[in-house]
């Protein structure tokens, strides 16, 4: 019975971030999409999509990569610990909820990470996303 009530709260917590996502907007920033370094990176398929809310290094790393990458994780974390906590949800909850979100915005041709943990390149078709997914 308990295991049943986690999961109701559980998905009802996801639906809520859901919806102040869909709102507020998920977090890959208006300030991550002009900078000109993360379209440069994520049109080459160097950084994609993570399920975890955060972008991640496609293959091989340089150090101004890693610091693009980082700097954006950095933001993206701090947003969704401030919509978590308005939401009544955990940090990892809602950056779960809001990697699905932009996995799901992912344009043909961008990089995202599946369930399974590889990386896919994005087609016409729908991503692959995770069952927890809203």
């Amino acid at each position: 019975m308990g295991d049943m009530m986690t999961k109701r709260i559980s998905k009802g917590l996801l639906a809520g971030v859901a919806i102040a996502t869909a709102i507020g907007g998920f977090a890959t920033p208006a300030f991550a999409q002009r900078d000109p370094a993360y379209a440069a990176a994520r049109s080459a398929g160097q950084v994609g999509e993570k399920m975890d809310g955060y972008l991640g290094i496609v293959g091989a790393s340089t150090p101004e990569l890693q610091r693009l990458v980082n700097d954006i994780n950095i933001k993206r974390r701090a947003v969704y610990a401030e919509r978590a906590k308005a939401t009544n949800a955990t940090l990892e909850e809602y950056a779960l909820t809001a990697g699905c979100q932009a996995i799901l915005a992912t344009a043909p041709g961008e990089k995202y990470q599946a369930p399974s943990g590889s990386w896919e390149t994005r087609t016409s078709a729908p991503p692959m996303r995770d069952a927890r997914c809203p």
